[in-house]
Parts: C-alpha cells; structure tokens; sequence
C-alpha cells in the first residue's frame, strides 16, 4: 500500500515567495517619489515653454516690445496689464502645490529661489550656461524665463532664434 503524500507549499517557499513580494513592494514604493518628481518637472517645463510662446505671441503684436512690468492698456475703469489678461488666461497652478509664483528675476534669483516651481520672468536676458540668464548677447527685445525644479534643476527658455 502506498502512502499518499500531502500535497501543500513548505514554511520556505511560503517565506520564500513573501520575501520577494516584499522586495517588489519595496523597490515601486522607492521609484514612486521620483517618478511622480520627474512627472511634476515635466508639468513645469511644458508650462514655461507655453508661458514663452505667450510671450513671442505679445512680442508679434507689439512690434517687436516686449512685456514689463509697466505694459499697461486702456480698460473700463482704468488699466488694467495687458500681457497678464489679454495673453494669459490659464490659471497658473503648479502641479505640487496651489499657487504658482511669478517674479522679476535678476541674475541669480533663480539660483536663490527655495520653492520649486518659482518662475522668473527676465525682460532683455538670455539663457546662459547652468541656468543663469545674462545680458551677454542679449537685446532689449529678448527675454528669458528660468523656473527651479524639484529634482534640483534650472529649467530656461528664451527668445533666441
């Protein structure tokens, strides 16, 4: 007569199998930040490319000038500044938080800013290297915009042809 074994897994395979599991877990639970990082990144590099084409857009209609702080046109009631009401109408919100910040930039003042995310908009600059705009090369009529990013980047565009 033959015994009849009992069928069923061994305590190793059951830890076995568990500890694999648990590296799968782990490693998708460590890439997850840094995709979700890498995804906000590629929201906010889309975004100041738009925000670029806005201003190239401004500069067409306005022989070449491009927005100041002082671009202003007449409205109902006063002025009101043209480029924000009449080229931006997107509400600008940045992918981690719920406001988007928008400043005069100087040289550096990307490489100061704490908060990714933080734009600067730099009239008569132009890209340089590491992310730093200059006014080297550049004319009254171009423009740079550099936004610090998450993954510890400077993000710039300009007007160059």
């Amino acid at each position: 007569m033959e015994k009849k074994q009992q069928q069923g897994f061994t305590i190793i395979e059951v830890v076995l199998v568990l500890a694999i599991a648990g590296l799968i877990f782990l490693m998708v639970f460590l890439a997850l930040p840094a995709l979700q990082r890498s995804q906000r990144d590629s929201t906010r590099r889309s975004s100041v490319s738009y925000f670029a084409s806005q201003v190239a857009q401004y500069q067409a209609n306005n022989r070449g000038a491009i927005p100041t702080a002082g671009t202003t046109c007449p409205a109902a009631g006063g002025t009101v500044v043209c480029f924000v009401n009449r080229y931006m109408q997107t509400n600008w919100v940045d992918p981690s938080s719920d406001a988007a910040y928008v400043r005069a930039a100087s040289n550096n003042a990307v490489r100061s800013a704490t908060v990714p995310g933080t734009w600067f908009y730099s009239p008569a600059r132009i890209c340089g290297v590491d992310g730093n705009v200059t006014a080297a090369g550049a004319t009254a009529r171009n423009f740079a915009i550099t936004m610090r990013l998450e993954s510890a980047g400077i993000h710039c565009v300009d007007n160059r042809n």
